[in-house]
C-alpha cells in the first residue's frame, strides 16, 4: 500500500484547466439569455438614449410592464453633457407615456444641454411622451408612428374639493406651456386637440400620425433614424464652426467628402489620410 501511495505521490498528474472564454461563447451566452447579438464595437460622438414603455416615476411599475426609468436617464444625460467626446445626442422615442414630472423633468434635461439633441418618434410617442418628443433642437417622426394627445389624470385618493382641480389645472399648464414653447403649434391648437371629443373611444383627445403631426406645427418633420442622424452630424458641425473648431482638421468629424454644410457653397472635404466614411447631412441629399 505505501508503494502504491509512493508511485501515485511521484507520478505526474493530469490538472484540468476551464476553457478560456472566447468570444464566440460570450456571444452564445448573450444570444441565450437576452435574445440578442453583440453590435460591432466602434467609438461615436453620438450618444443615443431609448425611451420605450412606460416612463416610471416615483413608484415602481409591475414587473411585466416595460419601462423607462426617469433616474437611470438624468445620470446619463449629465454624463454626456460633461463627456468631451459626445457631441451630440439623439433621443429615440417608443413610449405610451408615464408619470407626468418624471417626464417633464427628461424634457428639460434634454432641452436644457448644451450639446444639440435630435428626437425621433417611432412607433408611438403618446401623453408625456409628446414633451419629450419636442424637447430637443429638432425632432423627427415616422411616417406611421402616432402620438396621443390628452389631459392628464390622477392616480390614487382624490379628494373632491376646488384645489384639486386647480392642481390639475396648474400641472396641465406646466405641460401646454412646454410643448408649445419648444415645438410650433400654438396653444389654441394643442389645446383644441387635448379636449378634443368622439375620436377616443375610452379618452379625451386626439391620435395624430405622421405627417399630422409635422402639418399642426407639434413635430419639425417626417423622417426616419438616416434623417434623424444626419440633422444631428449638421447641428454638431454648425456648433463646431460656431465655436471655432476646424471641422477639417478635427478627427472626430463624421462627414462625408465633398459634403455641403452651412452656408450654401461650403464644401468641407475630410482630411487626406482619413476616410470620408460618414453620414451626409441634409445639404449633401440628392433632391
Amino acid at each position: 500500500m505505501n508503494e502504491s501511495l509512493k508511485q501515485d505521490a511521484g507520478s505526474p498528474r493530469s490538472e484540468q484547466t476551464e476553457p478560456a472564454s472566447s468570444p464566440d461563447k460570450s456571444k452564445m451566452e448573450l444570444l441565450q439569455s437576452l435574445g440578442q447579438t453583440m453590435s460591432p464595437a466602434a467609438e461615436s460622438n453620438i450618444f443615443c438614449m431609448t425611451i420605450i414603455g412606460q416612463v416610471e416615476g416615483h413608484l415602481v411599475l409591475p414587473p411585466q410592464n416595460k419601462t423607462t426609468k426617469y433616474e437611470h436617464l438624468i445620470p446619463q444625460l449629465v454624463a454626456a453633457e460633461q463627456n468631451p467626446k459626445i457631441e451630440g445626442v439623439l433621443i429615440v422615442l417608443n413610449t405610451v407615456g408615464g408619470d407626468v414630472e418624471a417626464g417633464l423633468a427628461i424634457a428639460e434635461m434634454i432641452s436644457s444641454l448644451s450639446k444639440p439633441a435630435v428626437t425621433l418618434v417611432l412607433g408611438g410617442g403618446h401623453s408625456i411622451g409628446v414633451p419629450i418628443a419636442v424637447s430637443g433642437n429638432k425632432s423627427f417622426i415616422a411616417e406611421t408612428a402616432t402620438m396621443t394627445i390628452h389631459p392628464i389624470r390622477m392616480n390614487g385618493l382624490v379628494i373632491g374639493v376646488p384645489q384639486t382641480f386647480e392642481y390639475l389645472e396648474k400641472m396641465q399648464e406646466r405641460v401646454v406651456r412646454f410643448v408649445t414653447s419648444h415645438s410650433n403649434i400654438s396653444e389654441h391648437l394643442f389645446k383644441e386637440l387635448m379636449f378634443k371629443t368622439g375620436e377616443l373611444t375610452r379618452d379625451i383627445g386626439t391620435t395624430i400620425i405622421g405627417a399630422d403631426a409635422v402639418s399642426s406645427g407639434l413635430i419639425d418633420e417626417v423622417g426616419g433614424l438616416g434623417h434623424a442622424l444626419r440633422e444631428l452630424n449638421s447641428l454638431i458641425a454648425r456648433r463646431k464652426s460656431e465655436s471655432g473648431t476646424d471641422p477639417m482638421t478635427d478627427p472626430a468629424f463624421p462627414y462625408s467628402p465633398g459634403v455641403t454644410v452651412g452656408a450654401p457653397g461650403t464644401v468641407i472635404q475630410p482630411p487626406v489620410n482619413q476616410p470620408g466614411a460618414g453620414i451626409q447631412p441634409p445639404g449633401g441629399m440628392p433632391s
